[in-house]
């Protein structure tokens, strides 16, 4: 099984992953922005978009050798939510492939606990509940929790909404395995080991990565570098597309004037 790519742009390549329920389309607005500088590789992951789906089995090793079996030899990783978790897995799992790495909206953990801010468990247990009786109907719940507490937050919804309309429907096996993945996953302890250059990008009001969860990454990643867009809630490049791109641009042109 060979995931869909869909290749633009011209320069140095990046790498889009996209986050749970949603699919490559998520990143039109932001690969206008983005293609003039660099090689885009827009990414459906597993069961998503025109992507195959992986056995419901599958873990987050599974999901991000998918990845790395489709991208090219060396590149940098953008990845969104559930996106930026199997980015930051495979700058871990094959570093030499990995130019640079930057999440957003993204988290190594993303289930709360005692000591870690985030998605309260019953929530999550709840989306995998519903996922049996009516899966549309718990994407676009998901959809609402991305983007509350944007200034835009209808704006936002409707255009995630429409990036989902251009491709197929996400496979209900793939919508639970990603859900497991948010669930399961928890690459805190790893972090300390990344050595690849890293940009993390948050929204203050993001209710999915809270803002307090930003000072405990950086603890655990310190040669990383991170910025909170301050009216910004879980899809930055949705809400606020010119600030985040020009971060974007600006990490990787400093990486390249460094080699």
């Amino acid at each position: 099984m060979s995931l869909y790519v869909e290749r633009r742009g011209r320069g140095p390549d990046l790498v889009l992953l996209h986050g749970w329920g949603m699919n490559g389309a998520v990143w039109r607005e932001l690969a206008s922005l983005l293609e003039a500088d660099f090689s885009l590789h827009l990414v459906d992951l597993p069961g998503f978009g025109h992507s195959g789906a992986l056995p419901r089995e599958a873990g987050l090793e599974d999901w991000t050798r998918a990845v790395l079996r489709v991208m090219p030899p060396r590149a940098a990783l953008l990845g969104w939510s559930l996106g930026g978790l199997i980015a930051t897995h495979a700058a871990l799992l094959a570093p030499a492939r990995v130019e640079a790495l930057i999440t957003l909206a993204s988290s190594p953990r993303f289930v709360a606990d005692v000591d870690w801010p985030g998605i309260k468990p019953g929530v999550l247990a709840e989306f995998q509940r519903q996922l049996a009786e009516d899966h549309q109907q718990v994407v676009n719940r998901f959809l609402a929790l991305q983007a509350m507490g944007s200034e835009h937050a209808r704006e936002d919804i409707r255009r995630l909404r429409d990036s989902l309309s251009r491709k197929p429907g996400p496979d209900a096996g793939a919508l639970a395995a990603g859900l497991a993945l948010l669930g399961d996953s928890d690459l805190r302890p790893l972090l300390g080991s990344l050595r690849v250059p890293m940009l993390r990008l948050y929204g203050r009001l993001d209710g999915l990565v809270p803002k307090k969860a930003v000072a405990l990454v950086d603890a655990l990643a310190p040669h990383s570098q991170s910025h909170i867009e301050p009216k910004a809630s879980h899809a930055p490049f949705i809400s606020h597309p010119l600030p985040t791109v020009e971060r974007i641009r600006a990490f990787l042109l400093s990486l390249e004037h460094q080699s």
